[in-house]
């Protein structure tokens, strides 16, 4: 996922995490989880290697556009919802393939 968003769009995380919970998901709770917290990881841990550098300057403006105080919860809000995004892929995923398998077998 990281290198991937090196060079697509960042909504390449909603696909990554809808194949692979599809693929391999063990259960709708772990394909919620594990896409959230990775995307949240990855996304913060982002933010922060780019902003380190430059003082913040850029996530500092953001936050006072947004009318926040300080600029972690910009970062924070930013990786929430890259989580959620991916988290509620993951579980459409687990559960497209559920649904796949039980269209398969005769009920």
């Amino acid at each position: 996922s990281f290198l991937l968003q090196m060079v697509l769009p960042w909504w390449v995380v909603i696909v990554i995490a809808f194949a692979t919970c599809g693929i391999i998901g063990k259960t709708g709770k772990i394909s919620f989880w594990q896409p959230f917290l990775a995307i949240l990881t990855l996304w913060i841990a982002m933010a922060l290697f780019k902003s380190l550098p430059n003082h913040n300057v850029l996530a500092t403006r953001v936050a006072e556009m947004l009318s926040v105080k300080l600029w972690p919860i910009v970062l924070v809000v930013t990786g929430l919802l890259g989580g959620l995004a991916a988290g509620i892929s993951g579980y459409c995923g687990y559960h497209f393939r559920k649904a796949m398998i039980s269209m398969k077998t005769p009920a």
